[in-house]
C-alpha cells in the first residue's frame, strides 16, 4: 500500500525497501565508505524513484549546510509593502536560489541590532549559510558581526568608505569576513537627472529623498550637490524623509507652499511621487507645466499616472537574481568579488517638461 501523501519519506522508508539497515542507507545516501558500490547504487537509486530529499536539519545537525539563505529587512513595514523596487528584487533572488534548491528565510526587524541579533540566530541555529544584506549604512555594525560570526554574506548596493576599511581590516589581522557586493552607481544616476532638468532649464531643484542613515541616500544627496555646484545652481537641496507616503506628501506640501517654490522635484520613493501629484493638483499646479516630477525607481504606479511619471528604470529583478548568484558562488567557495551592474538610466515621460517661465 503506498504512503500517504502527507507523510515524509525517511530513511526507515528506504532502508525497508531495500532489505538493509538504516545505518547502511545513511551510508550509501551521505556517500561514506561502509557499503559495497553495487549496495550503494542500489540504494541510490531506490531513493531517487522514491523522491526522498535529505533532511534540512539533518543536513544542518551533520555540518552540510541548510540550503538557505538568509535575508533581513531593517525598514518599517508599511512601506517596504507598496516597495515595487524590493518586491522585484525579491523575484530576483527568489529565481537564482530556486534553480539552486535553496530557500529564502525573510525577516523583517525594526532597526540594525535587531538584524544583527537575527543574524546570530540563524547561524547558530544553523538555518541559514549565508545572508543577503540590503541597504548600506553609514558606519554600519553589520560588518563586525558578519566577520566575527564567519556568515558569508552579499551586499546589495556599495559600501561606504567606512564599510570597505572594516572589511580590509578584518581581512588583514586574519578576520572571517567573506563580503561580496553587487552595486549600481547611484550618483551617476543622480547627476543624469540633474543634467537633463537642467537641459529643459530648471534651475530650482528639490530631493525628496530616503533615510539620512542609509548609504545610497548620501550618495544621491553628495551627487546632487555636486552636480548643482558644477551648474552654478544656487537653489538645489534635498529633504530627508523615512520613504513614507505620508512624509513625502508632507515635504511636497511644504516646498510647494515656499514664496519661491522649485520648478522640478526629484522622489527617491515612487509611492511618494505618485502621492505627490495629488499634492501638486490641490494647490492647481500643473504637471509638467508648472512642476516637473521624477521618481527614483520605475513601477506600474509611475506608468499608471496621468501623466506618466518620468522615472528611473533598471532591471531589477537581474539585480536580485545577480547577488543571489554571487551568494551562492561564495557558498561554492569562490572569492569575494565586487560586481557593478547596470545603472539606472533616465526615462523621461509626461511628467517632465520646460521649467515655467
Amino acid at each position: 500500500m503506498p504512503r500517504p501523501p502527507t507523510q515524509r519519506l525517511t530513511i526507515r522508508d528506504i532502508a525497508q525497501r531495500a532489505g538493509v539497515s538504516e545505518s547502511a542507507v545513511s551510508l550509501a545516501l551521505n556517500d561514506r565508505p561502509g557499503v559495497s558500490p553495487a549496495t550503494r547504487e542500489r540504494i541510490r537509486r531506490l531513493a531517487d524513484q522514491l523522491g526522498w530529499r535529505p533532511s534540512v536539519a539533518a543536513r544542518a545537525l551533520a555540518g552540510e549546510g541548510s540550503a538557505t539563505v538568509g535575508l533581513v529587512f531593517a525598514r518599517s513595514i508599511s512601506p517596504l509593502g507598496v516597495s515595487s523596487f524590493f518586491l522585484q528584487l525579491m523575484v530576483g533572488i527568489q529565481e537564482a536560489l530556486s534553480h539552486r534548491g535553496f530557500g529564502l528565510l525573510f525577516q523583517v526587524v525594526d532597526g540594525p541590532d535587531a538584524e544583527c541579533a537575527a543574524y546570530r540566530r540563524m547561524w547558530a541555529e544553523h538555518r541559514v549559510d549565508g545572508v543577503l544584506v540590503v541597504d548600506p549604512r553609514l558606519d554600519d555594525p553589520r560588518f563586525e558581526v558578519l566577520a566575527e560570526l564567519g556568515l558569508p554574506a552579499v551586499v546589495i548596493g556599495a559600501l561606504t568608505r567606512s564599510t570597505n576599511e572594516t572589511e580590509a581590516e578584518s581581512e588583514s589581522d586574519g578576520g572571517r569576513l567573506r563580503v561580496s557586493q553587487v552595486w549600481a552607481d547611484d550618483a551617476r544616476a543622480m547627476a543624469e537627472i540633474v543634467d537633463h532638468l537642467h537641459e529643459l532649464g530648471h534651475r530650482r531643484i528639490v530631493h525628496i529623498a530616503g533615510p539620512a542613515e542609509l548609504a545610497h541616500t548620501q550618495r544621491r544627496v553628495q551627487s546632487l550637490r555636486h552636480e548643482a555646484e558644477r551648474l552654478g545652481l544656487v537653489d538645489a537641496r534635498s529633504i530627508i524623509t523615512d520613504y513614507s507616503e505620508d512624509e513625502g506628501v508632507a515635504a511636497t506640501v511644504s516646498v510647494l507652499a515656499e514664496r519661491v517654490r522649485p520648478t522640478a522635484i526629484v522622489y527617491d520613493s515612487d509611492v511618494q511621487a505618485v502621492a505627490a501629484l495629488g499634492a501638486a493638483a490641490e494647490r492647481r499646479l500643473s504637471v509638467p507645466d508648472d512642476l516637473s516630477v521624477v521618481a527614483w525607481d520605475d513601477s506600474v504606479l509611475c506608468r499608471s499616472t496621468r501623466p506618466r511619471l518620468a522615472a528611473l528604470v533598471r532591471d531589477t529583478v537581474g539585480f536580485g537574481r545577480r547577488a543571489a548568484e554571487e551568494l551562492l558562488d561564495l557558498l561554492d567557495g569562490g572569492p569575494a568579488v565586487t560586481t557593478e551592474f547596470d545603472r539606472p538610466h533616465l526615462v523621461p515621460r509626461g511628467s517632465i517638461g520646460p521649467a515655467p517661465a
